[in-house]
């Protein structure tokens, strides 16, 4: 009998990624199934056998071939096209098919059967994952997949070189990684990237896909784990306690160098904006209130300094990053690899990565602590409260065009409102500083998330990873964009700059020193803020002597020659050397 379904079944039905144990289908068809999520004839590309694999010769799991049953694999079903006896609460019987699908197979674990579409590259470890941890939220972070993809190549050619495991079994799984890595398999990770179990959903999705990619090199049927399994060919001496996190620092240094080199043009950018507005003073404004002269171009070399710092402070937190405690196993102590496939694998992992990854001195530590991902998104953030408050300041000096200060342009980029004609408004400094409250958001997240691990293990390490990377991927185009939307195009306004300064008396500072703070504050008072008279009332108490505030402009390059570290000046323009692939590796 059908089983009434609700509006979720109806929802995962649509969404037509993978089997739910017991929801029946429409008219009765097939309990327990969903139409698969990548229909794929037989074994086909991409992600069947290459071109001139041998196809198997017996059905999968009695499946039967794409074009209908083969023999032995029993009768096409009953009416509707659907499996004779297929409302059986157990779900489908091995070689039932959907209307108009592929076949499905039959996986098992210590948990019971659950039926999968025949085309799925996962298994059963993860479709039970990816309908336990069915957020909506997003998938787990394809460049962590493919950093757990390198460490299961690393450990393959590693295992490779050392003869370990069946003839064949570990060039088949490298040439998997390789076709994952080449995105033949994205649509095929289909866990949430919040998880319970620490990370152990997303390696074994990992784990499955490649095992089912490396049967399909070795012209098998996608589920025949005899030839080629997730866990004992695949998973290999390791366990996600050592892979997840090892693959989370090589995910976080890539992306830290782009971020690193986007903060270097930013630096740059700004850099050229403070040698070529050198010569345009300014009214500097403390608390929102006028100050004393300053230059534009000194303004933006201070800017420069703080995004210098910020850059630094990244690229040095790479050396940390880079102890990995791949073969520590579960907690941290060696495998049952053994300790010449640690040094092995991590050498491997050196030569596909390009970054010197090292050894940790105590795996264990690695293992239990998350400090080091704190750290990196603490200096994310510290770099998210810098662009914030450049994209604030850049904001204000803009505001107008007629009633705020405009004292630079920005380009215009698009309309700014939706009633008033001709508005534009400041859209990429604003939505840079959106883009820094959710860095300092995830950074909260982080701290929280390595707070709450327990004894040998962090639980929490996905939502860690998530954060971390989100952050990293964000800064990096968010900085990326700022500079060449918001900083290279800017423009200042000369007059307007001239203008509020002249219209202002902070050039009265100048005359503290010689008059007195008391007599320069009452000339203020007495003249009712007027400048000009200001001007000449401290003027004749200075015996007709004109003081000008010179220390709040400071000479050309004088920001630019403070901030000569890691940089050099030749002429007028400056480069900023690349981190040399040398310095990077260690």
């Amino acid at each position: 009998m059908a089983r009434d379904h609700d509006d979720r079944t109806c929802e995962s039905a649509a969404r037509g990624d993978g089997p739910i144990h017991g929801t029946g289908g429409p008219d009765g068809c097939c309990e327990g199934t969903r139409r698969p999520s990548a229909p794929c004839e037989g074994a086909g590309a991409p992600y069947g056998p290459r071109q001139g694999a041998s196809e198997p010769d017996e059905p999968i799991h009695g499946t039967g071939g794409p074009d209908g049953p083969r023999e032995g694999a029993g009768a096409p079903g009953g009416p509707n096209g659907c499996c004779e006896g297929a409302s059986a609460p157990d779900g489908p019987r091995q070689g039932a098919r959907e209307p108009g699908g592929p076949p499905m197979r039959l996986e098992r674990d210590a948990l019971g059967d659950l039926p999968l579409p025949g085309a799925a590259l996962y298994g059963i470890h993860s479709a039970r994952a990816r309908d336990n941890f069915d957020l909506g939220y997003k998938k787990t972070s394809m460049r962590l997949i493919r950093a757990i993809v390198k460490v299961k190549k690393a450990a393959a050619i590693t295992y490779e070189k050392l003869g370990a495991g069946r003839a064949g079994v570990y060039r088949a799984v490298i040439a998997a990684c390789d076709r994952a890595l080449a995105g033949e398999a994205d649509g095929m990770f289909v866990v949430d990237a919040l998880q319970g179990g620490a990370g152990t959903s997303t390696h074994m999705n990992v784990n499955e896909v490649l095992a089912n990619l490396a049967l399909a090199e070795l012209g098998e049927p996608f589920g025949s784990y005899g030839a080629v399994h997730p866990i004992d060919d695949v998973n290999r001496g390791q366990s996600t306690n050592d892979v997840y996190p090892t693959a989370l620092r090589i995910a976080a240094i890539e992306l830290l160098r782009e971020l690193s080199g986007a903060c270097a043009e930013l630096q740059q950018s700004l850099q050229e904006k403070e040698r070529e507005w050198d010569g345009i003073k300014k009214l500097g404004r403390t608390e929102l209130m006028d100050a004393v002269p300053i230059t534009l171009g000194a303004e933006f070399g201070a800017y420069a300094q703080a995004i210098a710092r910020d850059r630094w402070r990244l690229y040095k937190v790479e050396e940390r990053l880079r102890q990995v405690n791949i073969g520590g196993a579960a907690v941290g102590l060696p495998g049952s690899a053994g300790r010449k496939y640690r040094f092995m694998v991590i050498e491997e992992l050196r030569a596909l990565t390009g970054i010197g990854l090292a050894a940790a001195e105590y795996p264990m530590d690695i293992t239990q602590n998350n400090d080091v991902f704190v750290e990196a998104s603490g200096l994310m953030k510290a770099l998210a409260v810098n662009l914030m408050k450049l994209s604030g300041d850049l904001r204000l000096m803009n505001s107008g065009p007629h009633g705020g200060l405009g004292e630079i342009r920005l380009a215009p980029m698009q309309a700014g409102s939706s009633i008033m004609p001709g508005k534009v408004n400041p859209v990429i400094p604003e939505m840079a500083a959106q883009a820094a409250m959710r860095v300092i958001a995830n950074d909260q997240a982080v701290t929280m998330a390595a707070a709450h691990g327990e004894f040998e293990l962090n639980a929490f390490l996905p939502l860690i990873a998530d954060a971390l990377l989100e952050s990293l991927s964000l800064l990096s185009r968010t900085v990326a964009i700022f500079r060449e939307r918001c900083v290279e195009p800017l423009a200042p306004d000369r007059e307007r700059c001239a203008a509020l300064l002249g219209a202002s008396y902070a050039f009265a500072t100048a005359y503290a020193g010689e008059l007195g703070y008391d007599a320069v504050s009452r000339i203020i008072a007495e003249n009712g803020g007027d400048s000009r008279k200001i001007r000449e009332a401290l003027a004749a108490a200075a015996g007709a002597r004109k003081l000008e505030f010179a220390a709040g402009c400071p000479p050309a390059g004088a920001g630019r020659q403070a901030a000569g570290a890691g940089r050099h000046a030749a002429g007028a323009g400056r480069q900023i050397p690349a981190i040399s692939e040398t310095q990077a590796k260690g």
